[in-house]
């Protein structure tokens, strides 16, 4: 993951890292597909984006066209 190369390898390792990685890039995004299966940082992204008030789908067929050209 490009975001990780300037941490050490022992940083890299650490779930907290990959945590707050996924949080700040939510934040950038317009919606979350939830891919079923049990993750906790599947489940930790949409309660992020929840709270963010972005839409959270579940099945790609859910997610509404595109509206640009």
């Amino acid at each position: 993951m490009p975001v990780l190369r300037g941490l050490t390898e022992q940083e890299s390792e650490s779930e907290d890292v990959m945590y707050e990685t996924a949080s700040r890039l939510l934040r950038h995004c317009d919606a979350v597909l939830r891919l079923s299966g049990e993750s906790a940082g599947a489940d930790s992204d949409v309660r992020i984006a929840t709270e963010l008030g972005l839409p959270v789908y579940f099945d790609a067929d859910d997610i509404p066209a595109s509206q640009t050209p």
